[in-house]
């Protein structure tokens, strides 16, 4: 394939993803559920931007704003490693019903938010875990009038996810994104929270995420 079909296919690529429909937490969590149990990039768009983010380069739709891209599965391991067998659906509930442990997207948000919030994040268990504790049900309820979701399917969903955070603005992204300018206010905001949550005490896991 020439330079020029390559171009044109990674732009319909990335005009398809922002087309997508955006799903609430509701919808995603209904039953049967929306999303399919496949391999694919999704999108977060939000109603409330978290506070200090300059949306001006982000894609907008229906009063949203497009802040973070994700895939599941993950690339395969290069050592040889068996893949990951997650799948969108999967990883869209543990970003919707998880904890900061488990999802990036929850993490940033929390850390971004802890003041308007009212979040900390703490060591829980053993200590060698990370969570907004109790706090993640109040990120849950944010995300729930907030935080909307899109997705497309692909086969190989990192291939995709490195060039559309290449090409837009999702200033909630780390991997790969060091060229966005809300890059390393977010990478020593949730900095400072992890040495934060280092210096406190370890607290009893409460045992729940985010439902």
């Amino acid at each position: 394939m020439d330079t020029i079909s390559t171009s044109s296919a990674a732009q319909d690529e990335s005009a398809t993803y922002l087309a997508a429909s955006p799903f609430t937490r509701a919808a995603v969590l209904a039953r049967p559920c929306p999303v399919p149990a496949a391999p694919g990039v999704y999108g977060w768009w939000f109603r409330e931007v978290p506070p200090g983010i300059n949306t001006a380069g982000c894609a907008e739709k229906d009063g949203l704003t497009l802040l973070y891209t994700g895939i599941s599965p993950s690339a395969p391991p290069a050592n040889g490693k068996a893949p990951s067998k997650q799948n969108i659906r999967s990883r869209l509930r543990t970003h919707y019903t998880g904890n900061a442990e488990g999802s990036t997207l929850r993490k940033t948000l929390g850390c971004l938010m802890s003041d308007q919030l009212g979040l900390e994040l703490r060591r829980v268990g053993s200590g060698n875990r990370r969570t907004f504790v109790t706090g993640e049900k109040i990120l849950s309820e944010w995300m729930a009038e907030n935080a909307l979701v899109s997705w497309v399917l692909h086969p190989e969903p990192w291939v995709l996810e490195h060039q559309l955070i290449s090409s837009l603005d999702v200033p909630l992204n780390l991997d790969t994104n060091a060229h966005n300018s809300f890059y390393p206010t977010l990478k020593a905001v949730r900095r400072a929270a992890v040495v934060r949550a280092n210096e406190l005490p370890v607290v009893p896991n409460p045992g729940v995420g985010g439902k």
